[in-house]
């Protein structure tokens, strides 16, 4: 008699436990769960460096609304900035980062956010300061933007846009 009292003890207990004063219903949100994982990844990251006076970027060779031909050589310029190779985790410095090159994808990520790698995300991370882009046949926005050791955005700040128009 005592070993039935004492299962369903344990059942409640084990409920009680479970539910841990959430009011979610349903299944576990795994955004909560992403966000605090992301939150802890980011107190270990130390901070966006600030951006010297007087610093930019721009293109070099090519200008807003020129036509172009594909493949097309761009040639990437900043000021009061040193362009470095990805640098390890831990080494984010004030005044250094490099290129990325955005196709198509918007006029700046904001600032702090990683900046994307895939066909419209152009990372040169290995403090190259020119790239070739093969582009169709249009009009096309890019987009030159600076980013950290560790290719967090410094935003607008360190962004310049173009358009051109591809024969």
């Amino acid at each position: 008699m005592r070993k039935l009292f004492i299962i369903p003890v344990v059942l409640f207990t084990a409920l009680v436990a479970c539910n841990s004063g959430t009011n979610n219903k349903g299944a576990a949100d795994s955004t909560n769960i992403s966000t605090s994982t992301q939150n802890i990844a980011n107190a270990a990251v130390a901070p966006l460096p600030a951006i010297p006076a007087g610093a930019k970027v721009y293109f070099k060779n090519i200008k807003d609304g020129e036509t172009v031909s594909s493949p097309l050589k761009i040639e990437f310029g900043v000021d009061n900035m040193t362009v470095t190779k990805k640098a390890p985790v831990g080494k984010i410095a004030e005044g250094i980062g490099h290129h990325h090159l955005l196709i198509d994808a918007g006029d700046s990520i904001p600032a702090g956010t990683i900046i994307p790698e895939d066909s419209t995300h152009i990372h040169y991370g290995g403090g190259q300061t020119e790239g070739t882009v093969t582009l169709a046949p249009g009009k096309h926005t890019l987009t030159l933007q600076f980013g950290d050791a560790i290719h967090r955005s410094y935003g607008s700040a360190l962004a310049s846009t173009v358009t051109v128009n591809v024969k």
